[in-house]
């Protein structure tokens, strides 16, 4: 498998010399040989450092890895093209637990070796219209229930279909049908986490423009999940859950809000009976266009020792970077947030303080604070320096841990 993935790696950087690939605008296609030979190719490369020191570990984790993509997509025809993505991951070193690797001694950096087909669909768009069938990638709002976790090196994908009707109104309409979810643990099973989740989920949001910079958003996640043998049902079945919701995002002039409620009860399959509540208020302030201010409340409520679900979101932007709460405590949580982002020059910088609260009980989880420094050297290399600490306050429950990151990402 190593050598495959050297191999495709070759391959990509051959592609990426080839300069009758790289179109600098998509031009429509007469024929199926235009479709192929006006499509466009791009190569994505991403080094990761990543040092977790975990309080019940004796060893800390250091990870080095290599995410390679290589994206082929075809000019459209009458409306209809394809895209397909490539993806790999690799490894140097085993001084951290993958999932899947087996060092357990070491804290768990999700990062499993691995190559796959990440993305693959034929898309027809029209004005108005768009309708993607296939494996694809699916970001819906802020990703605080479905989106790629795209902070991992191995993305996840939605096997399924969709269609965004956005017409010449102030409504945008966005229907999704899936029936397998790639996760960030594959492409191969774990012996913790599988690598895939199959069932008939469905995806609903209906985003209306109430005003200018106003929008009102409606949605609903029913999720009906398969069990998957020789795991417990708590990671497949009994995520089933069906979600519904309604959101707001507004500006005013150099103000911001955003306000969304969920409620959320068992479904499908599932082995457990439960309603949760969810809930977040948060403004934001633009000082002199030069420093952006953020304060907000999040709550994922419990019911009957259960928490509110998320198994799709894209965990790591919620809840600190120090990923300490990817399940929701059976007995809730409460996260209070402040934040700072600016620029020194080039470098975007941002700094975010969260205390963490049981929702459901009068449990204090503890505290973290989050640093990042985020630096474009040039169009196509970016780099980043990215720090998480958190201080439990319940360590039955929760290590002290820290979090170090130093990413470079290469776009070709």
């Amino acid at each position: 498998m190593r050598s495959f993935r050297y191999t495709l790696l070759s391959a990509s950087l051959a592609m990426a010399v080839t300069p009758s690939l790289q179109a600098e605008e998509v031009k429509s296609a007469n024929s199926l040989k235009e479709m192929v030979s006006e499509g466009t190719a791009s190569l994505d490369f991403r080094y990761r450092y990543e040092y977790v020191d975990q309080a019940n570990f004796s060893k800390n984790a250091k990870a080095n890895t290599l995410r390679s993509r290589l994206k082929l997509v075809s000019a459209p025809m009458n409306g209809v093209s394809f895209l397909v993505e490539f993806s790999d991951v690799t490894d140097f070193g085993n001084d951290f637990n993958s999932t899947n690797n087996g060092q357990t001694d070491f804290p768990v950096v999700a990062d499993p070796e691995g190559t796959e087909i990440n993305q693959a669909f034929i898309k027809y768009a029209t004005e108005g219209f768009d309708g993607i069938a296939g494996r694809q990638a699916i970001n819906l709002g802020n990703q605080r229930f479905i989106g790629t976790v795209g902070w991992r090196q191995n993305e996840q994908t939605y096997d399924g279909g969709r269609i965004v009707w956005t017409g010449d109104t102030s409504l945008k309409v966005d229907l999704s049908y899936i029936g397998k979810v790639n996760r960030i643990f594959g492409p191969d099973d774990g012996p913790v986490q599988p690598a895939e989740l199959k069932g008939d989920n469905l995806f609903a949001r209906v985003d209306w423009g109430i005003l200018e910079n106003q929008t009102l958003t409606g949605f609903a996640y029913l999720l009906d999940i398969d069990d998957v043998d020789k795991y417990p049902a708590g990671r497949s079945v009994d995520n089933s859950t069906d979600t519904y919701g309604i959101a707001y995002m507004g500006k005013f002039g150099p103000l911001g809000a955003r306000a969304s409620y969920a409620t959320q009860s068992d479904a499908g399959d599932s082995n457990l009976n439960y309603d949760a509540d969810y809930y977040v208020v948060e403004g934001t302030m633009n000082i002199a266009d030069v420093v952006k201010a953020t304060v907000g409340y999040e709550v994922l409520g419990a019911d009957n020792g259960v928490g509110f679900k998320t198994p799709y979101a894209t965990l790591h932007k919620f809840q600190g970077w120090a990923d300490k709460f990817l399940v929701t405590p059976p007995d809730g949580i409460e996260d209070a947030y402040i934040g700072l982002a600016g620029k020194l020059g080039p470098v975007a910088l941002a700094a975010i303080y969260h205390d963490f609260q049981a929702e459901d009980s009068s449990a204090d989880f503890g505290t973290e604070i989050d640093l990042s420094a985020t630096w474009p050297v040039h169009e196509m290399v970016s780099l980043q320096l990215k720090y998480a600490d958190f201080d439990s306050d319940d360590s039955d429950r929760f290590d002290d841990t820290e979090k170090f990151w130093v990413t470079v990402h290469v776009k070709i």
